[in-house]
């Protein structure tokens, strides 16, 4: 490669790198290296997997913890989307979910909507509601006050569990799927199962990150949420209202996280703790892939997912207790060794 009078390297065309090329560049391999060591990680205990247990017991649980990863990935968009435009984790977003799948269910069981239109429904209530939240109880306050929107989070998060208890009970509900739950309803796989369902989960989860991950990587909505998120003042100069960009992500954020509600109720029941765990699942999801990846999250949901599944599953004296355990040993790795997570943007603070 030859080098220039300026000193920089001189790309195959001629034209010198700018610096914000040298830095994706650099971010590119950081990630792909980042990918790989977890790639040989899961290579290596899926080959003692394979012999330990068989190859049809392996594929089972490759993709219980994949389709289940998938969720937890759908609910750490959730909270990267408000992560982006406010620096801020929302811990009151599995709770939000939660009531927004309690409205859905509402609208189709007591209303009689289609299933698809209620759920459409609890996640424009929930948007709505979202937005109005943002503007009364978020708003108020400076947004580089980190610790007194996080507080206010965790009294919204109390709040609302609260109120699900008040208005529809603690009695589990079974809430119905999408996609077709027959017991034949499944796809073989060297023996393995495959369900309809979990495929359909996995499918649609995947069109609404590239949708998302499109929008707001291209449209000035991502530029504001990444401006809002770094530096307020310097957001407020160049036009953006602060306000609508972070009422913005909350409303898309609810919308998102009840959507998430719907899918994941099917596979448990609906009461007002069901998002609690998967919540932390999230945690670790959105952690490891990035705080401000939208793809991050989902890559980040399937590795926890597989990791839990195959750590509990190969490893009995862990047990089925051990989920919880594993996804706060991951939130603990990533923040000691990659703080940015595996797709995440590393940051720099001048002083």
């Amino acid at each position: 490669m030859a080098i220039t009078t300026t000193g920089r390297p001189e790309t195959p065309t001629g034209r010198t790198p700018r610096g914000g090329d040298l830095l994706a560049a650099r971010r590119r391999r950081s990630a792909a290296r980042s990918l790989g060591v977890v790639g040989a990680l899961l290579a290596a205990f899926s080959v003692y997997a394979v012999i330990d247990g068989g190859l049809t017991l392996y594929l089972q649980r490759v993709i219980d913890g994949a389709t289940n990863g998938v969720l937890y990935g759908m609910v750490a968009l959730a909270l990267v989307l408000v992560f982006k435009a406010t620096g801020v984790i929302n811990f009151a977003q599995g709770a939000m979910a939660m009531v927004g799948t309690f409205l859905a269910f509402t609208a189709f069981d007591k209303w009689g909507l289609p299933l698809i239109v209620a759920i459409i429904v609890g996640m424009a209530i929930s948007a709505v509601a979202a937005a109005g939240i943002e503007r009364t109880l978020i708003r108020p306050f400076d947004p580089s006050n980190h610790l007194a929107i996080t507080i206010v989070t965790l009294a919204l998060y109390l709040a609302f569990n609260a109120l699900a208890a008040l208005l529809w009970g603690f009695d589990p509900r079974g809430f119905p799927s999408l996609f077709p739950t027959g017991s034949g309803d499944y796809l073989s796989i060297a023996g393995a199962r495959l369900y309809y369902t979990n495929l359909g989960t996995a499918l649609f989860v995947g069109l609404v990150v590239l949708v998302l991950h499109l929008v707001l990587s291209r449209a000035r909505l991502g530029l504001a949420f990444r401006c809002v998120a770094t530096n307020v003042e310097s957001s407020r100069l160049l036009g953006i209202h602060i306000g609508r960009t972070v009422q913005g992500s909350w409303a898309i954020a609810a919308a998102v996280g009840t959507l998430a509600g719907c899918l994941a109720a099917p596979t448990t029941y609906l009461d007002p703790t069901f998002m609690d765990k998967i919540l932390v699942y999230a945690f670790a999801a959105a952690t490891l892939g990035g705080l401000d990846s939208i793809a991050g999250a989902l890559v980040g949901g399937v590795v926890v997912g597989l990791s839990i599944a195959l750590l509990t599953g190969y490893i009995p004296v862990l047990g089925g207790q051990f989920a919880l355990g594993c996804a706060f040993f991951v939130i603990i790795a990533v923040l000691q060794f990659k703080p940015s997570g595996l797709l995440g943007r590393r940051t720099q603070d001048r002083v």
